[in-house]
Parts: structure tokens; C-alpha cells; sequence
């Protein structure tokens, strides 16, 4: 990879992922949809307004309209803005330490990289949530928050939870991204290489990177959908005046209840919707996070 300094990675890493999550943030709010679907209920047992992901599309635009499969964009570019952001800072500062060169460092440093950026973008990403469920009674998937705006939300929140409250969630957020981030930059930069070695392309073509995004989705779907799902639940909850949890009490509690109530494949539940945001999320920020790496690499260069 090109070498760039780690501040002008925390830009291009930010707006390789605020492009990718324009195109895919439709995906988002149909996989949160069924993913709230039925929550501890017993299969069979409740009606769904959601089925498979071109039938929810459908639905959500009927209810919605066409700018409901945008709902929560601007909650959603601040996530990618903040939690990416951060975390290919933190991944190109254990780059330029050399960690990533040691048995395993790719992996710790995406890791540690992702669970910091987690952490930062949280609150985000419960609005984002809260947002993208809200829909008309007669479609209403989960709890309703009934919020109008970003602000709004902001506001809601801290006034009736107060700082902490933006935070509800986020120990179920680290640990999805901390094992989404690791599995995505390990196997791309691994299937990257191994790419550029079998010579079936040019080495500096964007299909590279292309191929690279292509393998590394599939790794960050499997390990990831679970924790999306406990994620998901654990940031639409809703709260008692003290501020917690009226559904689940963690990621831990959350993960039984699913399992016991909904059954084991419900942790696994809008995975065709979640492959399909996560698969083009991945392949579009990796292809663009790495071409703009190239670009800055060679304006570093020249500058020299």
C-alpha cells in the first residue's frame, strides 16, 4: 500500500465510507427492519410486514415513500465520518510502528482500530438506528422513538438520559466492529496480495482492490451479522428513567434472549439485506479508501 501520513488516512478513510454509505444506506434501513422484526417472539408467532429483501424494499418505499429508504443518511455519515475516521487513524498509526508486520498485527491493530472507532461513533449509530426503524403503526418493527431530526434526537436523549444515555448501546457496538474491522483489513490487504501475486490483473489496477473487497465482505458478514443483530436490538430498546434497558440488560443478556425466544438463526436474521449493505459497503470504502491512498501516496511523492 501506499504510504501516507496517519491524518491523511483519518480523511480518506472518512470519505471513502461517507460515499460508500450513500449508495448503500437503503440496505441499512431494510436489514434494521428485519432485524427488529419479531423481537422475542417465537417464529410464526407474529405478522411481517418485512419479506426477503426486494419485497421489504417495496414495503418500505409504500410506507415511507422513495426518500424513506434514506432515512437516518445524516445520522449515518456522521457514523461513518467519526468511527471511520478514527479508525484508520489508529490502523495507519500501527502501520507506520511497524505492528502490522508481526505474526497476528493486522488483525490486533483492526481490532483495537475498530473498538475506538466504535466507541467514538456510537451515539451516531443509535440515532441512526432509532431513526431507520421509525416507520407508519401499521409497519412499526420494534420500539418507536418518534423522533423528527439528528438534533432532535440529540436533544431527547440527553434531556431524558443525559450523557450517557448517547453511550446506551455501544457494548455491543465495540465488539461488532472490533471482530467487523479485523476480519475486514486483515483479509483485504491479505486477499489484495495474494491477488497481485497471481498476476491476473495490473498491479496498480482498481480492480485489485476491487478483488480485495470482494473476499474481505463475505469474512465481515459471517462474523459480523450476530453482534449486528444484538447491536441493533440493544440501540432501539427502549429505556426506564434511569436509563436502562426495558428489554435487554447487554450484549450477553440480549444473545440468550434471542436465542432462547427466537431461536439460534435469529442472530442471524436480514442477513441477505446485511450482506448485500455490508458486501458493496466494504468493496466501494476499501476501493475507494485504497485509490485515494494511491492519489495522496503520489502527490506525497511528487512533493518531495
Amino acid at each position: 500500500m501506499e504510504t501516507v501520513p496517519p491524518a491523511v488516512d483519518l480523511v480518506l478513510g472518512a470519505s471513502a465510507c461517507c460515499l460508500a454509505c450513500v449508495f448503500t444506506n437503503p440496505l441499512e434501513v431494510v436489514k434494521t427492519r428485519l432485524q427488529l422484526q419479531g423481537e422475542l417472539q417465537a417464529r410464526g408467532t407474529y405478522p411481517r410486514p418485512y419479506h426477503g429483501f426486494i419485497a421489504s424494499v417495496a414495503a418500505v418505499a409504500r410506507a415511507d415513500g422513495l426518500w424513506g429508504l434514506q432515512k437516518g443518511l445524516a445520522a449515518g455519515l456522521l457514523y461513518q465520518g467519526l468511527m471511520n475516521g478514527v479508525r484508520f487513524y489508529c490502523y495507519s498509526l500501527a502501520c507506520q510502528a511497524g505492528l502490522t508486520q508481526q505474526p497476528g498485527g493486522t488483525v490486533v491493530a483492526g481490532a483495537v482500530a475498530g473498538a475506538l472507532g466504535a466507541f467514538v461513533g456510537s451515539p451516531a449509530y443509535l440515532i441512526k438506528t432509532q431513526l431507520q426503524a421509525q416507520t407508519v403503526a401499521a409497519m412499526a418493527v420494534g420500539h418507536q422513538h418518534n423522533h423528527q431530526t439528528v438534533l432532535g434526537a440529540l436533544e431527547t436523549i440527553w434531556r431524558q438520559q443525559g450523557l450517557l444515555g448517547l453511550w446506551q448501546g455501544v457494548g455491543a457496538a465495540v465488539p461488532r466492529v472490533m471482530v467487523g474491522s479485523a476480519a475486514q483489513l486483515a483479509t483485504f490487504a491479505s486477499a489484495k496480495a495474494w491477488v497481485q501475486k497471481q498476476q491476473w490483473l495490473p498491479e496498480d489496477s482498481w480492480l485489485v482492490a476491487l478483488a480485495g473487497g470482494m473476499i474481505s465482505s463475505i469474512a465481515v458478514v459471517v462474523v459480523m451479522t450476530p453482534f449486528d443483530v444484538v447491536s441493533t436490538r440493544l440501540y432501539n430498546q427502549p429505556v426506564d428513567t434511569a436509563g436502562r434497558g426495558q428489554l435487554y440488560g447487554g450484549l450477553t443478556d440480549c444473545m440468550v434472549k434471542i436465542w432462547r425466544q427466537e431461536g439460534p438463526l435469529a442472530l442471524y436474521k436480514g442477513l441477505g439485506p446485511a450482506y448485500l449493505r455490508l458486501g458493496p459497503h466494504t468493496i466501494l470504502s476499501m476501493l475507494f479508501w485504497d485509490e485515494l491512498r494511491k492519489l495522496a501516496g503520489r502527490a506525497q511523492h511528487q512533493g518531495t
